[in-house]
């Protein structure tokens, strides 16, 4: 029979499953072949294949391969738990972005108990057990599979009528849905990382399990570089390093909302006025919509049904308001003040809006994590025709941002879900798809197609940047949108009189600018580029004597825009070096007795090389070229 794999036809014998096509290819290393795509859905690999089967191979470096391969390494964590403390209750064991991690009840281990769980899981993946899937005819039968489990129990009771299955690897069972790898012998590395608690189902009135965190790779070297850079990163740590160059600060009086201090204000006006260089060569307007509105305005987007438990509200004067958690409802009524033509569009209206969304005490992590932050919102109101090249101009957009920090970045493409499931006509989602996926081709960047990852009111483009760890995050979205149009009824009159409506698209690029603000201090480890560096030049006297010119000099650094202080302390000279140091500081110029006679600065860079003596004219034209192009190198980065 013939099939397609990874896209090219292929004849196998009938009954063929899975893995035996993985064979054909030779995807036999711990690496390869840790999952399959069949027709479009995540299947085991002993699946047997029919004729024109459509299969795609997942690899460990893939986002679906890996997370096979974790959810896998979740369940042979909770053997191993389960043989060494058999009362124990396993509860649920998700992937997660790196690793995994699995929740138990009725148990408490500790850092020192680390080494014997590692022991006991090394055995069980030496078992090498064949993982089979169990499929239950009904939530009874899975109950009483599950008897001695309430968490599972309350988890069956919770399903949707139909297919309710199970996974055993030798003497263990665990509810899960799949798909798994096949057999546990491609774990070639497994690392427990830490310990914590966690309430049932995330509630804090439900009971406290343990939760256990862990990581695993098809090779020891993988593990090996990622606890390499677990202690890098904490080097890099933004709470750590804020704290230490006085960028921010997070206080009790407001949790998971920053304090932005005046260093690092400097950095977060650089950024937002970077944006707006690029926004204005794209002629987009900006606006601002207000911090709260009606309980009326969320019902009518939607989020007052799905998303108040996030919402901070309050009732004034017998109304109900709602701080915004999203900025689109308050662009959506921008759009209705007045009556658009087809001449208008596109349009593109950003906002950098202020919002609040309520996470759990627990979830918050310094800027990573918040629960008051601005978004740089764009919403870009179109014609179905003008999707391809707006979305280019999107990518470039983009592009032009993350490269001038240094940060590579990968796209994904995600496809309509489920018909049943979405909204917006067969030719709206066509010639949407068609749109991101022709500007994607045109672009040239590679891309992953996430075949019905869509939302349910159109695909969208996520763009993961790469940090100097090698480190993805999510940040920017391009997110095409039949809901909110409707839901608003924006229309604009086309070239015959007849009204239109619109299609949109939400487009972030920084995401949470706070966010991106941590992400850019571990990118860099403090030591950020002149152009948003909060401390780029400090001049150094030698004596007492040399503070006149050392003034004089700084007056004219100061003159050209620059952030410029001066150490004049009784300190040792390499006191004050090892101080301008620790401050990240970009540049240090020492003024002495030969700076003084000469009128010149003695230049030393904040990769500790002494440059010597140089014309401080001289000097400042470098700087000032190097801040004009925000480069990433300074001109003295290599001594002459």
């Amino acid at each position: 029979m013939k099939i397609k794999i990874n896209h090219k036809t292929h004849e196998i014998p009938e009954g063929s499953s899975a893995k035996d096509a993985a064979s054909l290819l030779n995807l036999v290393a711990p690496e390869q072949a840790i999952s399959v795509r069949i027709n479009g859905k995540l299947k085991d690999l002993d699946t047997t294949l029919l004729d024109g089967d459509d299969i795609v191979f997942f690899g460990f470096d893939d986002p679906e391969g890996k997370e096979v391969f974790w959810h896998t390494s979740a369940h042979v964590l909770a053997q191993a738990i389960l043989r060494l403390w058999p009362n124990a209750k396993p509860t649920i064991g998700p992937p997660i972005e790196n690793g995994f991690y699995y929740d138990f009840g009725n148990l408490t281990v500790s850092e020192e108990d680390f080494e014997k769980i590692e022991k006991e899981v090394e055995k069980i993946i030496h078992e090498n057990h064949k993982t089979k899937r169990i499929e239950f005819a009904n939530k009874q039968e899975a109950k009483e599979a599950f008897a001695n489990n309430p968490f599972k129990k309350e988890l069956i009771e919770g399903f949707e009528p139909g297919s309710i299955s199970a996974y055993k690897q030798g003497e263990f069972v665990d509810l899960c849905r799949g798909p798994h790898m096949m057999n546990l012998g491609k774990i070639k590395a497994f690392k427990i990382l830490k310990t914590s608690g966690a309430y049932w189902r995330g509630d804090s009135t439900k009971e406290m399990l343990t939760r256990i965190y862990g990581i695993s790779f098809p090779d020891r070297k993988k593990l090996k570089e990622y606890l390499d850079l677990l202690e890098e990163a904490k080097k890099r740590d933004h709470k750590v390093l804020g704290t230490a160059l006085n960028l921010f600060s997070l206080k009790e009086e407001a949790p998971g909302m920053p304090f932005i201090h005046p260093r690092g204000l400097f950095i977060w006006n650089q950024l937002i006025n970077f944006l707006r260089e690029l926004q204005a060569k794209d002629h987009y307007i900006e606006i601002k919509t207000p911090a709260m509105m009606s309980k009326e305005l969320w019902e009518r987007s939607g989020h007052w049904f799905h998303y108040k438990e996030n919402m901070y509200t309050s009732q004034i004067e017998d109304r109900e308001f709602a701080i915004k958690p999203m900025n689109c409802p308050g662009c959506m009524l921008f759009y209705k003040t007045t009556t658009h033509s087809y001449r208008e569009l596109p349009l593109r209206v950003a906002e950098i809006g202020h919002v609040h969304r309520f996470e759990a005490s627990g979830a918050l992590n310094g800027l990573f994590r918040v629960r008051s932050f601005h978004q740089d919102d764009a919403h870009l109101f179109m014609q179905l025709d003008q999707i391809k090249e707006e979305i280019l101009l999107l990518l470039k957009f983009a592009d032009t941002l993350y490269m001038t920090f240094g940060l590579p970045y990968k796209l994904g493409l995600s496809t309509r879900p489920e018909k049943s499931k979405t909204i917006g006509s067969d030719a709206e989602w066509e010639a949407a798809t068609n749109g991101l996926k022709g500007a994607l081709d045109e672009w040239g960047h590679s891309y992953h197609v996430n075949e019905g990852d869509g939302a349910f009111y159109g695909p969208k483009i996520d763009i993961q940047i790469r940090d100097a760890l090698g480190r993805f995050w999510q940040c920017g979205t391009i997110q095409l949108d039949f809901s909110l149009p409707q839901k608003f009824e924006l229309e604009y009159v086309d070239k015959d009189g007849s009204h239109k409506r619109p299609v949109m698209v939400h487009r972030a690029i920084l995401g949470s600018i706070e966010r991106f603000f941590g992400i850019i201090i571990e990118h860099f480890a403090g030591k950020f580029p002149l152009w948003i560096s909060p401390y780029q030049i400090r001049i150094i006297t030698v004596a007492d004597r040399h503070v006149p010119f050392a003034k004089e000099i700084m007056e004219k650094i100061q003159a050209k825009g620059f952030i410029c202080d001066l150490d004049d302390s009784n300190e040792s000279v390499g006191k004050k070096v090892r101080n301008a140091q620790l401050m990240k500081t970009n540049y240090m110029l020492t003024i002495g007795d030969k700076e003084v006679e000469n009128k010149t600065i003695a230049l030393r860079t904040r990769d500790n090389v002494v440059h010597g003596e140089i014309d401080i004219s001289y000097f400042l034209d470098k700087v000032s070229k190097e801040r004009e192009d925000r480069s990433l190198m300074s001109p003295f980065s290599i001594a002459p």
